[in-house]
């Protein structure tokens, strides 16, 4: 269970100062907020298109699901708009092979 325990610290506190940093430095292109303002586990995403793009003017909206375990563990990303697009899936995970504790949301 101390485990357990560490792991939700460790985890928790990885997602507030990513949270933070995107928050204070956004991306451009991308909005990031809670589902659930007493969840930082499930992140909503709001992506626009870019100009110059066939994508320009589109929203598309996502979910970033973080395991207990962030970020010795990937997150899951699921699109929750439709995305017609050969390369996009609806659900994305990272395979675990291209993972790193060390990696951020901004790395990828």
């Amino acid at each position: 269970m101390a485990q357990h325990g560490h792991h939700v610290a460790s985890s928790q506190k990885a997602l507030m100062l990513e949270l933070k940093s995107l928050q204070d430095e956004p991306v451009e292109g991308f909005k990031i907020t809670l589902v659930d303002e007493s969840d930082l586990y499930n992140w909503e995403v709001a992506i626009f298109g870019p100009p110059n793009t066939h994508y320009e003017g589109g929203y598309f909206k996502a979910r970033i699901k973080f395991p207990i375990d962030y970020p010795y563990s990937p997150p899951s990303f699921r699109f929750l708009t439709k995305m017609w697009h050969p390369n996009i899936y609806e659900v994305f995970a990272v395979n675990i092979f291209y993972w790193g504790s060390y990696f951020d949301l901004k790395f990828y």
